[in-house]
């Protein structure tokens, strides 16, 4: 297993390296500058779009569909992620994850708006989208949209899933050790509590997801907010240390799959996922008048994941002051935490560890569907595919950490170097369907969507229905 890590661990520096850097910066930039600075200008309209009522029971509300990816993005991830970039790529890693994050919110606009354009309504009156509806569209190639299909899959019913569950594990081994038993005992619990959600389906998921999400952030940053006021008078040395070491270009040249951009790039896409296409899922299912506001509501769960959530846990571990080398992940949050607050301090992070990294759990699964839908072109009995998800989290509680790691970077890879030329190619598409919501608004209406309107000639489902039955149309200012 270690040989098989070690080789898995070296594919990775080298398509982050030379590949994914390139393209998310590029990407990036590129999708900022043709929207003009989307993620900044429609951030207010993000925010009002979030309540937008829906009359089709069927489908997931918008604030439902962004605590869903929220689930999905914010986890261990933001904890564990987080503390691995600072422990291997130094403080400056931080920095890098902040600029993935700005640049991403673009990408996460363009990304869900198209998810939207290309939607497929089903039987019961759900929806079901994503980059395979999309690329498919894009390319005109179902082999290729079935491969980010299967990378999805493998990535979040399996990688992630597996990644979740070994970080429970691993944040217990405070408490119980390396006892095979406890550990097993601990899969069982998990496994329980996984097949619950996911047997449920998709309004189960977007429900549990709705309550627990809103809270154990709250409680989470409140947290983390009085660690980082206790040592108020460090954050000056701690934001000139961030900046300072994002810019140490000698260490960087000296052997970059080290370096803070790499390991700052890798855990902000692993936190934010802007790009991946895993979102996107989620903002497909709802019911909405114009494909633009998921792209805008969604935006926001990128500002959530990395400049809230993942900033505040760099700052509670960087104003300790605790040394950061030798340490990896969990131990050295633990290890802040511990450093002001002792074993009850330690307590609650593990408590909030738990709450984090099973919503991501069930977050992961609501993603892969669709995916599943379009692979086999028919309805289906997911009760096998669910059953192999819980498999898999029982799996994740015992495996090697580096492992699950390394299997989880590889397959999120793979399907960012999918997703991300399918959105270069419907830039065009996107700024017409954003120009299209923007004269609307203009003109005092709530925006509703007509794909010939806008030029798009292949969004089947925005060609026929009825959209004035999707969502309520409130009295709209214009802005």
């Amino acid at each position: 297993m270690e040989a098989i890590s070690q080789q898995i661990g070296n594919i990775n520096d080298f398509l982050y390296g030379y590949i994914l850097i390139a393209l998310l910066i590029f990407s990036g930039i590129f999708f900022s500058v043709a929207t003009r600075f989307v993620q900044f200008r429609k951030f207010k309209e993000g925010n009002r779009l979030l309540f937008e009522k829906s009359n089709n029971a069927q489908a997931v509300s918008g604030f439902q569909a962004l605590m869903v990816s929220t689930a999905s993005r914010v986890g261990v991830g933001n904890i564990a992620g987080v503390a691995t970039a600072i422990a291997l790529g130094g403080s400056g890693a931080v920095f890098w994850m902040w600029l993935t994050a700005l640049l991403g919110g673009a990408t996460a606009c363009i990304e869900n708006t198209m998810a939207q354009v290309y939607k497929k309504k089903n039987k019961d009156g759900s929806f079901s989208g994503g980059p395979a509806y999309y690329i498919q569209k894009v390319f005109h190639k179902r082999w290729l949209s079935v491969l980010f299909s299967i990378c999805l899959i493998v990535t979040f019913a399996y990688g992630f899933e597996c990644l979740q569950a070994n970080l429970i594990t691993s944040s217990m081994e405070r408490y119980v050790g390396t006892d095979p038993t406890a550990i097993i005992i601990i899969g069982l619990i998990m496994s329980a509590l996984t097949a619950y959600a996911v047997f449920g389906g998709q309004k189960t998921i977007a429900k549990i997801t709705e309550v627990m999400v809103p809270i154990m952030a709250a409680i989470y940053l409140v947290f983390c907010l009085v660690v980082i006021i206790t040592n108020a008078s460090n954050l000056p040395s701690v934001f000139s240390s961030i900046f300072a070491n994002a810019f140490d270009f000698k260490t960087i040249f000296a052997g970059f799959s080290g370096s803070a951009i790499m390991y700052g790039v890798k855990r902000g896409l692993y936190s934010n996922e802007a790009g991946m296409g895993s979102a996107p899922n989620a903002a497909a299912t709802v019911a909405t008048s114009h494909p633009a506001k998921q792209g805008f509501v969604q935006m926001l769960a990128v500002y959530i994941d990395t400049i809230l959530i993942c900033s505040a846990t760099a700052l509670m571990v960087l104003s300790t002051g605790v040394s950061t080398q030798g340490e990896s992940a969990l131990p050295l949050v633990q290890k802040a935490v511990g450093s002001q607050f002792g074993e009850p301090g330690i307590l609650i992070i593990t408590v909030s560890i738990f709450f984090f990294a099973f919503s991501t759990i069930i977050g992961n699964y609501y993603y892969t569907e669709s995916n599943v839908l379009y692979i086999l072109q028919r309805p289906t009995n997911f009760k096998l595919f669910r059953t192999s998800i819980v498999v898999a989290v029982f799996i994740g509680c015992i495996m090697d950490t580096s492992l699950a790691w390394n299997i989880a970077d590889f397959a999120m890879c793979l399907m960012a170097i999918l997703n991300v030329p399918a959105l270069l190619c419907m830039t065009r598409k996107y700024l017409h369907v954003l120009s299209d919501y923007e004269i609307q608004r203009k003109q005092g209406k709530n925006p509703v969507f007509y794909a010939k309107d806008a030029g798009i000639d292949d969004a089947d489902y925005w060609e026929y229905s009825d959209l004035s039955d999707e969502t309520e149309i409130p009295a709209v200012k214009t802005s």
